[in-house]
């Protein structure tokens, strides 16, 4: 038999349980769930509780954050998974390969530029492997895209206009959360947009040049809402009577997993979840334009609003013998708040080929299950699993990683700047 992986998880906030869940469910015959670590004790002891009664998986040590090397050296894992604050990744990422682990980060892989060049000096110092999790890489109208690109279906593609829609329900909780303070995650243009970044990289096998972008709190805040007439506000939703009709307010006590996750975890570290999308101290853009040109000479104009009525993305491709325009609307959700297959799942989507001589045709398309778009089991066996020969190479290294975020990284240099920004000037591999 097989010795079975193992694998420490620093991190056990939202994305966690996707990661340690699907080694506690699906891949116990060849992988081991050794450790959690985390700053938070009452959120480590809530997912051992959950291991427990939902997974019937046995409990697992715990560590605070303080005691990370600890962990290494105790539980000897293979590999560490990092799922903790954005900010905080580089941390867990290049102590873990200094103590001889590979990593499996959640994206974005870092939030900044000197952050992103300590991590490639580590991968190269330690010779430890780097895996980032992009998951929409998977999904079968993703792939599709890449296909159709790969084979020339409209020959060489030389402009890409990419729209990508937040809704009032999942793009208004980022704006509740850690992720509203741009120190942590860096704005929506490296948290989020990595993964549309990384997506346009990965269809159009380039990488970005330069980038030119704009960008503000339009939607969001308090200064914005007291604009348009709002006279009511509050600091948090729990405790709150002006939050009792308010349609952007996250009611945590409401959801058992959120009230035990974070209501009940917060006498530790203070963190609260549930902040008002109206309120202060807001650093973090909620519209956004962004022109890349990229290697290839192709060009990207992306756009990204954090508070419409439908989630999912319009994307269009000119080349030199047509173009395809794809429409896909994906499941609203709010983070960690309920199933976790139904993150980011696909309610409808449609690839339409139109030949530069020739009838438009529509493009079947693989029904993917799970969420984001059926992306995330396919992503899991890639990991976990014994992966598939996968023609389309969507593992994605460190050098992935950091592809993606540097695009958002350069577009907000350029919208502090007001410049252009050259993204080969940014970090040195």
């Amino acid at each position: 038999m097989t010795q079975r992986k193992r694998y420490a998880l620093v991190g056990t906030g939202g994305r966690a349980e996707f990661f340690w869940g699907s080694l506690a469910r699906d891949y116990r015959e060849t992988s081991e769930l050794v450790a959690f670590c985390d700053i938070n004790q009452i959120r480590m002891n809530y997912s051992n509780k959950l291991l427990q009664e939902k997974y019937d998986h046995p409990p697992v040590p715990t560590y605070t954050a303080d005691r990370f090397d600890d962990m290494i050296r105790e539980q000897k894992p293979d590999y560490v998974i990092v799922t903790s604050i954005d900010r905080t990744h580089h941390t867990y990422i290049i102590r873990a390969m200094e103590l001889g682990c590979d990593v499996i980060s959640e994206k974005p892989m870092t939030i900044d530029e000197e952050k992103c060049q300590e991590i490639l000096d580590a991968v190269k110092r330690t010779g430890r492997k780097l895996r980032v999790t992009f998951n929409y890489r998977y999904a079968p109208h993703n792939s599709k895209i890449r296909e159709l690109i790969r084979d020339g279906v409209i020959g060489e593609v030389y402009s890409v206009h990419f729209e990508w829609l937040l809704n009032t329900q999942h793009g208004a909780d980022y704006f509740r959360r850690w992720h509203r303070d741009k120190r942590n995650s860096g704005g929506l243009l490296v948290h989020k947009s990595t993964h549309h970044f990384d997506l346009v990289n990965f269809w159009l096998g380039t990488q970005p040049k330069k980038v030119f972008a704009l960008g503000g709190l339009r939607f969001y805040g308090r200064e914005n809402a007291e604009r348009r007439g709002e006279t009511k506000f509050y600091q948090r939703a729990h405790g709150s009577e002006n939050a009792k009709n308010d349609p952007f307010a996250l009611h945590l006590e409401e959801n058992p997993h959120l009230k035990s996750m974070y209501l009940d975890a917060e006498s530790e570290d203070g963190y609260q979840r549930d902040q008002s999308v109206f309120g202060d101290g807001i650093s973090i853009e909620d519209t956004m334009g962004v022109l890349v040109e990229y290697k290839n000479k192709a060009i990207l104009t992306y756009s990204l609003n954090a508070y419409l009525p439908w989630e999912g993305f319009n994307v269009v491709f000119n080349g030199s013998k047509g173009r395809i325009e794809v429409k896909v609307v994906e499941q609203s959700y709010i983070n960690s708040g309920g199933d976790k297959a139904l993150e980011g799942a696909v309610v409808g989507k449609t690839i339409n080929v139109f030949p530069m001589f020739g009838e438009p045709y529509n493009v079947p398309i693989e029904e993917g299950v799970g969420g984001h778009g059926g992306g995330d089991p396919i992503l899991l066996n890639d990991l976990f699993g014994t992966p598939i020969d996968d023609p389309l190479n969507r593992a994605a290294s460190h050098i992935d990683g950091a592809m993606s975020i540097l695009t958002g990284i350069a577009g907000n240099i350029s919208m502090r700047t007001g410049q252009p920004v050259l993204v080969d000037q940014l970090v040195k591999f």
